[in-house]
């Protein structure tokens, strides 16, 4: 707590995403997309890009029969923050991997991307088209 009595919340520095130079910090896109009227909640990662280094991407967990596409909540976030900041690719999922006090565990969608994105995982499912 500050001298203010302003309590500031610090993500890891590891959370930081570095596009083309700039950063972005995972909780201000988490925040945006809160307040979508068909998102519960979301959870920001970088994942590799080969022109900008990283890219932004969202996990989003919505509302019971809420509809809306990635295209859509993409928009919604350009439409609010830096281009750069808004995420490049949306995953709808169930629930969020949590630990037991509840924190999201970032590490898990993180190694859940890299597992999707290794070269045999993206052969075999190239095989199935």
């Amino acid at each position: 707590m500050d001298s203010d009595g302003t309590f500031t919340l610090w993500t890891g520095a590891k959370d930081m995403i570095n596009v083309s130079g700039f950063k972005v910090w995972p909780s201000e896109v988490e925040e945006l997309f809160m307040k979508h009227p068909a998102v519960i909640e979301a959870a920001v990662i970088g994942i590799p890009d080969p022109d900008s280094g990283e890219a932004v991407k969202t996990f989003a967990v919505l509302k019971e029969d809420a509809q809306v596409t990635e295209q859509e909540l993409i928009a919604f976030c350009r439409n609010r923050i830096a281009v750069y900041k808004a995420p490049c690719f949306v995953e709808f999922v169930d629930s969020l991997p949590r630990n037991p006090a509840g924190k999201i565990l970032k590490r898990e969608l993180r190694a859940r991307e890299q597992k999707a994105t290794e070269p045999s995982a993206l052969a075999s499912a190239s095989e199935g088209r």
